[in-house]
């Protein structure tokens, strides 16, 4: 696979044949659908990793609807679908998201993301699940302002937080996963969360509740209502339990965990029609868009009888490759091909043609 490109923009505009946005299992297939017509994809996503809503919202939580394979984890569908698409070298543009999306009058798009990086392409696959996420922000007066500083949504440099005084607010899997983490390495975790029921894997909250009975972090039942600023630096936050006593919290930093809500975003800006935040589809032949050249996959399509299913993404991933092809190459006839006996495309895909006697 080609290196990602991450964070900063690459030098001068990309032309490609196919942009995939969205790196999820179903954007993911995307890329391999359109390798095996030898069309080559680079893939735009908002998130830091690859794995889309699987990988971010559970990627150690089961999931048993996948065809042939009984049980799989969404770390470990994603890392199957990084496995499989390996021969199509997809190049990989992560952490940004695409603002702009612009017909050319050679029929083409001009696109570009949030950090500046500009593409030229024949087609575009929006398989953006339902969105892209952002993480549901602490709603409390004046806290945006330490955002990055000494609030935080996201966990990038764990070193950050060694030596201090945190306060992590939320009750599922991130919470309590970065709240055990950091004991020990920070000066003190307090975890902070609205009840005393958590969303997070029971062996985690029962090594939260034995370290607090250890006195090595504390856990809080409230929500921060307000703060205290001095010297220009977030001092302490306003927590309101559930008896309406208000209690003061010292810190160094305050690491905020409420999961990621979608938006749609930018996508609502290209001249797609959109019925309910989701992107219908003009025919269920190619899952193209009302936009020629613009298809839209899994979650974020809609169409009559549409499940939002993992596999739904898939079939609609294949379909929407056929239907690109004829504007990637116009003049050629593209055959439908097997890969158990087809000799081209075992030659796409690296493999061995089988011989039988």
């Amino acid at each position: 696979m080609e290196n990602n490109v991450k964070g900063a923009a690459a030098q001068g505009t990309i032309e490609t044949d196919a942009i995939i946005i969205g790196a999820g299992p179903v954007g993911l297939f995307q890329v391999f659908e359109l390798g095996l017509l030898e069309i080559k994809a680079h893939v735009i996503d908002s998130l830091p990793v690859v794995g889309g809503q699987c990988v971010e919202l559970y990627p150690d939580k089961p999931i048993y609807d996948i065809p042939a394979v009984p049980v799989c984890t969404g770390q470990e569908l994603t890392d199957n679908l990084l496995k499989q698409i390996e021969p199509f070298e997809p190049t990989f543009h992560l952490g940004q998201e695409v603002t702009l999306v612009q017909k050319r009058e050679d029929g083409r798009f001009d696109v570009e993301t949030s950090v500046g990086q500009r593409f030229i392409t024949k087609t575009i696959f929006i398989a953006a699940g339902v969105g892209s996420f952002q993480p549901r922000t602490l709603k409390v007066d004046g806290i945006e302002q330490f955002q990055d500083s000494q609030v935080f949504y996201r966990v990038k440099d764990p070193a950050r937080f060694e030596g201090k005084n945190l306060v992590i607010c939320g009750g599922g899997d991130s919470a309590l996963d970065w709240a055990l983490n950091f004991v020990g390495k920070a000066e003190s975790v307090i975890l902070l969360h609205r009840r005393d029921e958590f969303r997070a894997a029971p062996a985690s909250v029962a090594k939260m509740k034995e370290l607090c009975e250890q006195y090595e972090m504390q856990f809080v039942v409230g929500q921060v209502t307000g703060t205290e600023i001095r010297d220009g630096r977030l001092a302490e936050v306003k927590v309101t339990g559930a008896d309406g006593v208000t209690r003061r919290l010292p810190l160094d930093m305050l690491l905020v965990f409420f999961g990621l809500s979608p938006k749609l975003g930018p996508i609502a800006e290209w001249g797609l029609d959109i019925e309910r935040k989701q992107l219908k589809v003009v025919d269920t032949e190619k899952f193209e868009t009302n936009v020629p050249g613009i298809f839209a996959v899994g979650d974020i399509n809609t169409y009559p009888g549409k499940k939002k299913l993992i596999l739904s993404g898939f079939h609609e991933a294949a379909l929407a490759a056929f239907g690109a092809a004829p504007y990637i190459f116009p003049e050629k006839k593209i055959h439908m091909q097997y890969t158990t006996t087809s000799p081209k495309l075992h030659k796409i895909l690296g493999v061995e043609t089988p011989v039988f006697d």
